[in-house]
């Protein structure tokens, strides 16, 4: 999700109302296990970029975020996968050398990069996705293009939700169809999604279904318990292995304001909740099928949070 717009809580409050957690998912126990070796978080969207507004309009004036800084935190945390945003037209300005040279560093820390995107208009125009997509790949080894369009946070999905559904849906066909070779199509999908009907199956098996990875969306700031992440996301994580795609779990570190509440984000609650609670759903998921770890949304507010924690 955006940091600007997060998922309607609305939404998720009326869907968690209706949801059967299968059992085996909850992960309600007295004792948890302890977490397995290695990190947890292996994944990360970043939305932001060093330059200031003055420089070019796109920029969001986050110095960590220079090439070096970024692709350094990237080798620290061992990830293995990057969400990197690319602004409009990010293959013209001063932006488009500062995002040609980040992928190059992250993906020679081992990394594979996907540029990350998302704006409502594209649901009815998805010819201004293409074009986005073109420019943000354009003479870039890129591995992935992660589409983040949220059609459920616009007036619409609650007045016309069939046609909301099949706008996104179209969105994903069109910029899948138009991608590079080589490139894969990654998808945000809210954990929710898969308890909305669609078709045969659900809203989230029709966006796997065109999708070559996805991150499964579940901001809550507990792993365990019936509103925790484990039993909120088993529907979704589900749905990622019928699909056999790749896939991660994310979660979120902004503010509460930004996240709807404090309980869907770690952003009130320190680094060490953060790497407990996200050890133990590593720990719960691991040996699934196409799982490959958790993903912090997003490089800023994570990097706070590790700066505000005192050194030992």
């Amino acid at each position: 999700m955006s940091p600007t717009r997060h998922v309607l809580r609305g939404v998720i409050a009326a869907a968690t109302v209706v949801a059967v957690v299968p059992l085996a998912a909850v992960g309600a126990h007295a004792d948890p296990p302890a977490p397995t070796p290695g990190p947890a978080v292996t994944a990360m969207w970043v939305w932001d970029n060093p330059l200031d507004r003055s420089v070019d309009a796109r920029g969001t004036a986050y110095a960590p975020a220079d090439t070096a800084t970024l692709a350094a935190f990237v080798r620290d945390q061992g990830l293995t996968t990057v969400h990197l945003s690319a602004p409009w037209a990010s293959d013209e300005g001063p932006v488009a050398p500062w995002l040609t040279a980040t992928i190059a560093a992250v993906r020679a820390e081992g990394a594979t990069v996907g540029v990350l995107g998302g704006d409502p208009p594209w649901l009815h125009q998805p010819a201004l996705a293409v074009q986005w997509m073109q420019a943000a790949t354009h003479g870039r080894t890129v591995d992935h293009v992660q589409l983040n369009v949220e059609p459920w946070t616009r007036p619409e999905w609650f007045t016309d939700r069939t046609g909301s559904v099949t706008r996104w849906l179209a969105l994903l066909d069109t910029v899948r169809a138009a991608l590079p070779p080589g490139v894969g199509l990654g998808v945000d999908v809210p954990y929710w999604l898969a308890w909305e009907p669609w078709g045969t199956g659900t809203i989230a098996d029709a966006a796997m279904a065109r999708a070559d990875r996805v991150e499964i969306v579940a901001f809550v700031d507990h792993a365990h318990g019936t509103d925790g992440i484990l039993a909120l996301s088993a529907d979704a994580v589900a749905a990622a292995v019928a699909a056999d795609l790749p896939f991660t779990v994310g979660v979120e570190t902004d503010t509460p304001a930004v996240a709807g509440g404090a309980e869907w984000t770690f952003g009130d609650d320190g680094l060490g909740v953060l790497v407990t609670e996200t050890a133990l759903v590593h720990d719960a998921l691991a040996g699934t099928p196409g799982y490959e770890g958790v993903a912090v949304q997003h490089y800023r507010t994570w990097r706070t949070l590790q700066d505000e924690t005192p050194t030992p």
